[in-house]
């Protein structure tokens, strides 16, 4: 297909922010890009309004259900910029024969050197000291040192194993559980696996790192806050479908967990009024884990890359569907 004849749809709202090259290179290689025109994440019905006659679509965390995809009349592909694909109907667009694809590992490091950064905001109660000598106060907290502490990791793909490099050098004990770990990895980095329960059960600092699946999602309930440490911590830097928030709030109340720290929530932004938001041993940060310069960049040349693979009828890098 000659590209100079395509019309592209960009909606990641970071596209070309830190390397503007991305649109520039893409402007010149094909007919015509349409960028996303609200700011934020499309609903269903805005994409439906703007895939007509658009032959490739770089989306960034829409809404691409069967009614989004109704009016793709000319769609040959979804390159989604980021790892996660859990708002693409991979159905629908299999029977529409669209590829979809993504950009695993590109936001890696920048999603486990927030998580890291977590760890130690909830350790040190780095929001709250900040927060307390801003108004004028000078309290004296008690930390918690990372040294000599479990740390455990769920999920030991491309971010986990990130995070755990970084770990290294706080003299802490890592666990973690993955149902498919990569066990020299493990052993050359000193990272004991075992299953999910005895990973949580020992853990002063869990940290979240799992796929949204349809076995993921909800996975931390009621019952799996009971099985952690009784004044551990919680970290969610995947997705927010992955808690149950309201297990979480009656956890967090009753003190079993110390605190939590959570880039992700089921509805984002979450309502200012949300009881999570409330409690002062929770940090919340809105969904930022991917947002460093090296982050949004990779995804962008890997999702064009893509994309334009694709429209040229060659074999994309990475499919899903």
């Amino acid at each position: 297909m000659n590209l100079k004849e395509c019309r592209l749809l960009v909606t990641p709202t970071s596209y070309g922010k830190n390397d503007a090259r991305l649109k520039t290179e893409l402007e010149a290689l094909v007919g015509e890009v349409i960028y996303n025109p609200t700011g934020k994440p499309l609903t269903s019905v805005e994409v439906a309004e703007l895939l007509p006659g658009i032959d490739g679509y770089i989306a960034g965390l829409d809404v691409i259900d069967a009614d989004a995809l109704k009016t793709a009349d000319k769609l040959k592909v979804i390159a989604r910029y980021g790892v996660g694909f859990d708002n693409v109907d991979l159905e629908a667009a299999k029977s529409k024969n669209i590829v979809v694809t993504n950009t695993p590992g590109a936001n890696s490091v920048s999603v486990a050197e927030l998580a890291l950064g977590l760890i130690l905001a909830l350790a040190r109660q780095i929001p709250e000291a900040v927060d307390a000598v801003h108004q004028g106060k000078w309290p004296r907290y008690s930390g918690v040192s990372l040294e000599g502490k479990t740390i455990g990791i769920l999920g030991l793909g491309a971010i986990g194993k990130q995070l755990a490099r970084r770990l290294a050098g706080f003299d802490c004990k890592i666990l973690a559980f993955d149902p498919y770990a990569d066990k020299q990895f493990a052993l050359d980095n000193q990272i004991t696996l075992a299953e999910m329960d005895q990973v949580i059960a020992a853990s002063d600092f869990v940290s979240l790192h799992l796929p949204l699946l349809p076995e993921t999602r909800g996975i931390v309930d009621e019952v799996f806050l009971n099985k952690m440490k009784k004044g551990s911590y919680l970290i969610n830097t995947s997705r927010g479908e992955a808690i149950n928030e309201e297990a979480l709030l009656k956890s967090l109340q009753s003190g079993h967990l110390k605190g939590a720290a959570l880039d992700a929530f089921i509805v984002e932004p979450p309502d200012p009024n949300h009881p999570l938001l409330a409690l002062p041993n929770v940090i919340a940060t809105p969904h930022l884990g991917a947002q460093t310069d090296g982050a949004t960049s990779n995804m962008g040349w890997l999702a064009m890359k893509d994309c334009l693979a694709v429209l040229k009828e060659e074999k994309p890098l990475y499919r899903v569907a």
